[in-house]
């Protein structure tokens, strides 16, 4: 059975929204640090966003590496791009790093069919 990261990522969002309502300082809190941390500076969105996917992977994150492979569609990012990105992850965390990698190119994929 294959993972649906549009389906994860709209699971999670919907799932969000108690928590936004019940602890409302802590969410504005990590959605300052969110725009604070992905904004454009020494680095570009896209290469925040290309390591952002590379923790997910390490951290074996299903919703983080849906939501940042979503950016990365969104922000251009090449196939070629992710690939290489995933192979530091890969190096960096080894087999199950390798298992997420594969996850996340998929999760690449769907969404870059929903932007065709």
């Amino acid at each position: 059975m294959s993972k649906s990261y549009p389906e994860i990522t709209q699971r999670i969002s919907s799932n969000m929204k108690t928590l936004r309502s019940d602890i409302t300082d802590t969410m504005q809190g990590f959605s300052a640090m969110a725009q604070a941390a992905t904004r454009d500076g020494v680095l570009d969105k896209k290469t925040k966003e290309l390591i952002a996917l590379a923790i997910g992977v390490s951290t074996r994150c299903d919703g983080c590496i849906g939501f940042h492979a979503k950016a990365l569609v969104e922000l251009g990012a090449t196939k070629a791009e992710v690939e290489e990105t995933l192979g530091m992850a890969i190096y960096m965390g080894g087999g199950p790093s390798l298992m997420y990698a594969a996850d996340a190119m998929l999760a690449y994929e769907q969404f870059s069919q929903y932007a065709e």
